[in-house]
């Protein structure tokens, strides 16, 4: 069951180990790391001994397998696990907290830091951890389309707190929670309860990643034949849509491309002799992760600064830039660094994400 334990690991650091090692392993016909499992329908046992993660104890981790365990037993699909681990995180460090005290003005307890007298139980009850995931998980499903809204938006319509972006940054060490006391249950559907069935193609993984377009990987990245392609090309017929992968912030919206060192307009094709990426939008995710959309054949619908979901509308597939043909070039990279030193092979990364390319 815990053969994932010495891969989940909470630090950026860490998590290129993980895309490293994944990147290492032989892959299937269909490109797919054979090592990224799919959850196991064996429910968590909550009294079972669990190893310790990256910066939390084997206590801390063992109050995570209750969240879980609540969440399975009252058949909320993975990715509420995810949020609900993650809320956690932010609100107690998967800590029971009682009653801070002079550290806190208000009577919040618990994993969840629940309040009392916001009608979440009596102190007894909220600092019962499977009561306290019960109360959550129970409004959790109240909100319209969470599933789907970013994680952020979803813990904050529950808890209603006075920092509603803080939970985004723990999305990655809750999904490598999960992916770990369950065999990979972040890489099922958004909307599964069920382990086992990878996230069909075009669907929200429960990690909160989906493919940004249909079609197979045509180039490879950094190949002997081209060490310096740092990204994927996804061969896609022109005028296919391009959506987010993940939920994240535009940081750059814009047309680069030159020829011979002069502009070169990014609303016509370009050329292998044109230098740049074209139409291309750069995201930055959780987890300070980055994803890059090149060639839109028209300029971007998203600007500089706006917040997007994922699976939202970014462009449409095109040829502009150093292209010979219509397609998207994708990359991913690491510690918000859009420079190659960033880039990592996308095919493993978004196979760590539950939403395998090609």
């Amino acid at each position: 069951m815990w053969i994932f334990a010495v891969l989940a690991v909470c630090c950026l650091g860490a998590t290129v180990s993980i895309v490293q090692l994944l990147s290492d392993q032989s892959n299937d016909e269909d490109g797919n790391a054979n090592l990224a499992g799919c959850g196991t329908n064996v429910q968590i046992d909550p009294n079972a001994d669990v190893p310790s993660i990256g910066d939390y104890s084997s206590e801390q981790i063992g109050n995570a397998a209750i969240i879980i365990y609540v969440g399975q037993d009252l058949d909320v699909p993975a990715r509420g696990w995810i949020i609900a681990v993650a809320t956690a995180m932010q609100e107690s460090r998967l800590t029971n907290l009682g009653h801070l005290g002079d550290q806190n003005d208000h009577d919040s307890q618990g994993l969840f830091q629940q309040r009392p007298s916001s009608g979440w139980g009596t102190p007894e009850q909220i600092t019962d951890p499977v009561y306290a995931s019960t109360k959550f998980y129970e409004k959790l499903l109240t909100v319209d389309n969470w599933e789907t809204l970013p994680l952020t938006v979803a813990a904050q319509r529950v808890q209603i707190s006075a920092f509603p972006d803080a939970y985004a940054k723990h999305e990655p060490v809750a999904t490598q929670i999960v992916n770990t006391l369950t065999g990979g249950g972040g890489r099922v559907s958004a909307v599964d309860s069920q382990m086992g069935t990878c996230t069909p193609s075009g669907e929200l993984s429960a990690s909160g990643w989906m493919i940004p377009t249909a079609g197979p990987v045509w180039s490879g990245f950094q190949t002997p034949e081209r060490p310096t392609h740092n990204g994927v090309d996804i061969g896609a017929d022109r005028g296919a849509p391009v959506v987010a992968a993940s939920a994240g912030t535009v940081i750059t919206s814009e047309c680069n491309a030159s020829l011979y060192g002069a502009p070169y307009s990014c609303n016509q094709d370009g050329s292998p002799e044109v230098a740049g990426c074209g139409w291309y939008v750069n995201i930055v995710h959780a987890g300070d992760y980055l994803t890059r959309y090149c060639h839109f054949g028209s300029a971007p619908l998203v600007k500089e600064g706006d917040v997007v979901q994922a699976g939202q509308l970014l462009g449409y597939v095109g040829s502009s830039g150093r292209s010979s043909g219509p397609h998207l070039h994708f990359e991913t990279h690491l510690n918000a660094d859009r420079s190659p030193a960033g880039a990592v092979d996308p095919v493993a990364f978004m196979n760590q994400m539950g939403a395998p390319l090609g």
